[in-house]
């Protein structure tokens, strides 16, 4: 029926809440209003083609949210221009909007949104504060709030530096800024706890995906537990759900279930508007993290080679959705391609493949090395996520048995390609030199394991009815307890390698014997059974999740009263000149430029050259030689006395016992 569209109450919602104040439950609500209204214009363009879901809404938003940057980039625009472009596309789509006639959504896509926004609240009491990669995004971020005429060199950490390869199109740092801005709070408490909001989105999106592939609402939410579980739960402390706002990660946990939402929709119901829809997301996640965009691509390949011995339709369609992932994925590489050539880890030499700083020594125990020139991930490194990892990849032959059934294809023929190309060094080699040996080994975060938990439940339920709800829950108990999974940066083993092999080797064989054979054909279509057999089987990674549930430990910080001298005195950027792991908070805590950085949190380019620049820091830190930060242009130097004993005959404006702050004339 007709009705005016529920996303418009944001707009007062968001009036009400900047009445509150800016901290706990007022804060909470203040960012929940604004990012609803950041997704105002692409959940009215989702309504007026017809498209329902949070999938479309979120993708044509961020569609929406590209062009308004790129103009603001273009004219040297500030955020308001950004804010009123995103408002001119929100009212051209609210007359058709409020014109087409929709339905209400279903009751368990409200509970499972509703069960998110819990979480999320959850995760509040989790948050600790901006470390880590938070610190470089958080810089990013303020200076798209605080500058006036914006560019894309703009948000550079270096005055003299260049464009980051990973980040060169500011989307998402938009995405958090466009909320700061609406919800009248600093960066630093968006970037700290919009996690907490975006939670709600991240298990709906995964359910949406579920139901569009299963088209059953008990396997979707089989599908959104798997991955909560996978991603939140099993690693305890929130897991990565606690970083949710971080690119890397809303990319992987939003972006990518949104496009296979879409995708599967599309697959159901070809119509133009999902083509438009899917194509947006496609930019969206090139724009936010090339290489994951790349990575979806992959078992979305292996989903249309399985499918094409099954159901040649199917194929043609998955054909076209790939395409419309395919192509704006392929503009923002190729204009990425030169920024990419021009960093160290780009088809790197041996020794740089080999190496601490770039290559497989930085990370040990994840790669099967037998040379540089040949080597692999390492089998355990796919199912170190535990129970649910390792159940969804033994689950994985037994999905294909439902070959007439969309999800197996996806689930068996998408899981095996990944892994040929994570296990097989002939392929595996060029692919790191491609993309670097970092990010090709998160390619494995890229096999549909949520999906193929799922679609293993929807076997067994067919097959052993309601003994499948018992056998659920003690498989999880014993996985549990047996392979809780290893999540630290360093990998230790302590998981089988068995369940990779019989996923890769044995999905394969049963893709391979289905095609030909035909037979048997199991009719497993999901349902109530599958949503409870999964809720029972992740209820004790769950309780492990929620019994590990704390803060990490507090980093270091700027005293505050620094901040508010960096913030008033310094004029917007301006250069900081101090060692690299200070330089480092300040980016972060100010709209200044900073002359050095820790090199691992700096694209490695010919631009930018971190490590000459942390050679400087410390040449200066220990010789007080003035021309060093003159040659970066630096107006400012800021030392820390626990890091050097070194005293200037120059103007203090501020000091404290740590800390002092020196203006170079």
């Amino acid at each position: 029926m007709r009705r005016v569209p529920p996303i418009l109450l944001a707009l007062p919602a968001l009036a009400v809440a900047r009445a509150l104040p800016a901290e706990g439950a007022g804060l909470y609500l203040r960012l929940a209003a604004a990012t609803a209204v950041v997704l105002v214009p692409g959940a009215l363009a989702a309504r007026a083609l017809s498209s329902c879901g949070a999938a479309p809404a979120l993708a044509f938003s961020l569609g929406a949210l590209s062009l308004s940057l790129a103009f603001t980039f273009l004219v040297h625009g500030s955020l308001w221009l950004t804010l009123a472009v995103l408002g001119v596309v929100a009212l051209a789509a609210v007359v058709p909007a409020v014109r087409v006639e929709t339905r209400r959504p279903g009751a368990v896509w409200v509970a499972v949104l509703l069960v998110g926004a819990a979480f999320g609240i959850a995760l509040w009491h989790v948050a600790g504060q901006v470390q880590g990669d938070g610190l470089f995004h958080l810089a990013r971020v303020r200076k798209l709030e605080a500058f006036g005429s914006l560019s894309l060199r703009t948000l550079d950490e270096f005055r003299d530096g260049g464009l980051h390869p990973g980040y060169a199109f500011p989307l998402w740092h938009g995405f958090l800024t466009a909320v700061a801005r609406l919800a009248g709070v600093d960066p630093t408490l968006a970037v700290l706890h919009e996690s907490s909001v975006l939670a709600a989105l991240a298990p709906l999106l995964a359910y949406e995906a579920g139901y569009a592939l299963f088209r059953s609402a008990g396997a979707g939410v089989a599908t959104a537990l798997a991955q909560v579980a996978l991603i939140a739960l099993a690693p305890g402390d929130g897991g990565s759900y606690r970083v949710l706002d971080l690119p890397a990660t809303a990319s992987r946990q939003l972006l990518v279930p949104a496009a296979l939402a879409l995708v599967f929709s599309y697959l159901e119901v070809p119509r133009r508007s999902l083509v438009a829809a899917i194509a947006c997301a496609g930019l969206a996640l090139a724009f936010v993290h090339a290489t994951y965009a790349i990575f979806l691509l992959l078992p979305l390949a292996g989903f249309v080679v399985a499918r094409a011995a099954f159901d040649r339709r199917d194929a043609v369609r998955g054909l076209v959705a790939g395409a419309a992932l395919a192509v704006p994925t392929g503009a923002v590489v190729l204009w990425l391609l030169p920024l990419a050539r021009s960093t160290v880890s780009h088809e790197p030499s041996r020794e740089v493949r080999c190496g601490l700083e770039h290559g497989i020594a930085r990370y040990p125990g994840q790669f099967d090395v037998w040379s540089c020139d040949r080597f692999r991930l390492s089998p355990e490194v796919v199912a170190r996520g535990g129970a649910v990892a390792v159940a969804a990849l033994v689950l994985v032959p037994l999905c294909a048995l439902a070959w007439r059934r969309r999800f197996a294809a996806f689930a068996a023929g998408g899981t095996v390609l990944v892994l040929a190309l994570l296990l097989v060094p002939t392929v595996f080699v060029p692919f790191t030199d491609a993309v670097s040996v970092s990010q090709a080994r998160r390619a494995a975060g890229f096999v549909p394991l949520a999906f193929a938990l799922a679609g293993g439940a929807a076997v067994l339920a067919r097959l052993a009815g309601p003994l499948v709800l018992p056998a659920a829950l003690g498989a999880g108990i014993g996985l549990q307890l047996a392979w809780p999974g290893d999540f630290g940066y360093v990998f230790h083993g302590g998981v089988p390698a068995l369940p990779t092999w019989i996923a890769a080797i044995g999905g394969a064989a049963a893709l391979v014997a289905v095609a030909i054979l035909r037979r048997p054909s199991i009719d497993a279509r999901g349902g109530l059974l599958v949503g409870l057999a999964a809720a029972l089987f992740v209820a004790p990674v769950a309780w492990h999740g929620l019994e590990h549930f704390s803060p990490l430990p507090e980093a270091e910080q700027l005293p505050a009263p620094l901040v508010e001298v960096l913030r008033s005195r310094v004029p917007k950027g301006d250069v900081v000149f101090s060692d690299v792991e200070t330089s480092y908070l300040v980016a972060a805590d100010a709209p200044v430029y900073v002359a050095a950085a820790p090199p691992a949190h700096v694209a490695d380019t010919k631009a930018n050259h971190p490590h000459a620049r942390a050679r400087d820091a410390t040449r200066f830190v220990s010789s007080g030689d003035l021309a060093i930060p003159r040659r970066y242009r630096a107006g400012w130097i800021l030392l820390d006395r626990r890091r050097t004993k070194l005293r200037l005959r120059l103007p203090r404006v501020y000091s404290d016992g740590r800390f002092t702050l020196y203006r170079l004339l």
